[in-house]
């Protein structure tokens, strides 16, 4: 326990007081953006974990990041929304349209939901051109930066615009939000939802056997994994000021679901290191020039193959949840 506690408080030193103190030291200002794209994916990807938790296989988890990107856009440049409050509305949104999806395919064997997960994005990608709420193809752009955030009077956030450095502020934010986010995860994990879970992934049938409303449980944590990809999608719009039908793409949902597969699907914290993985392995790919995608293909297959059980198995030889 105190060693995980101690390994905890390093992560969080590093994550918010150390990486901020190298980047000013070195003038890498453009990590900022680097490492908020990537607490951003892992978020989405936190939401992905949790549906193989219950023994599904989610593919689109790009469709809510882009869902949640377009309610956010629309609510502050049409509807006067500050950003603060379109966070959770992007998640809630998500969050609806993931049970209503989720509530006739949830019920079928895990093949039908991977199936229509897998078409989810594209879908949500052809919606965004037609709708002319979304403006079609021209997307939305001139998204105004988060405004100050203040509670009783006391403002707890000040004005992105008024920072001398707002990718800063947006790398904290995110960076913030990534450790509630696994924190709500592993909360969930150890809990009695999460317990009720793991029996999904285990035996289904037996599990509906002794009682336990099946199809309940799928939809809600279906619901729960949609709010984090609506969540990422919402910063993700504030942080580049605009959205387009092609921000998210099928291939986003792919990787999505690769970052937990390297990182380890028995490991809360997996996906996270996935992402880290995986988003910096690409670009020291870059050498390889024309053979990269191969070269990234051929070490993906070679580590699962080698580490069916993720990266953070190497460190836990008896397994389990962490």
């Amino acid at each position: 326990m105190n060693k995980n506690l101690v390994g905890i408080a390093a992560f969080l030193l590093a994550v918010f007081v150390l990486v901020p103190l190298a980047i000013a030291a070195t003038g890498r200002w453009d990590l900022y953006y680097t490492l908020t794209s990537v607490a951003l994916l892992a978020i989405g990807s936190a939401g992905v974990w949790l549906t193989f938790y219950i023994g599904r296989i989610n593919i689109g988890q790009g469709a809510y990041a882009l869902m949640g990107g377009y309610v956010s856009a629309v609510l502050m440049t049409k509807a006067g929304f500050s950003f603060w409050a379109t966070l959770p509305l992007a998640g809630l949104f998500c969050a609806g349209i993931s049970v209503l999806i989720g509530l006739p395919i949830l019920r079928l064997r895990g093949v039908y939901f991977a199936m229509i997960t897998l078409v989810l994005t594209e879908v949500t990608r052809l919606a965004a051109l037609a709708l002319p709420v979304t403006n079609g193809a021209k997307g939305i752009t001139s998204i105004p930066l988060p405004g100050s955030l203040s509670v009783f009077g006391i403002t707890l956030i000040p004005d992105f615009a008024t920072m001398a450095n707002p990718k800063l502020g947006f790398y904290l934010l995110a960076a913030a939000l990534m450790v509630l986010s696994y924190v709500v995860l592993w909360r969930i994990v150890n809990s009695r939802l999460g317990h009720l879970c793991r029996s999904l992934q285990q035996n289904e049938e037996l599990a509906a056997s002794i009682g336990v409303n099946t199809a309940y449980l799928r939809v809600l944590t279906y619901a729960i994994s949609s709010f984090f990809g609506g969540l990422a999608g919402a910063v993700f719009v504030a942080i580049s000021q605009s959205i387009y039908p092609s921000s998210f793409a099928v291939a986003d949902s792919v990787n999505f679901m690769l970052y937990c597969f390297v990182g380890g699907l028995g490991y809360v914290t997996g996906p996270m290191l996935g992402t880290f993985v995986l988003y910096f392995g690409w670009d020291l790919l870059s050498i390889a020039k024309q053979y990269q995608l191969l070269v990234y293909s051929s070490l993906m297959i070679a580590m699962m193959l080698v580490l069916p059980n993720g990266l953070l198995s190497l460190f836990d030889r008896k397994g389990g949840k962490k």
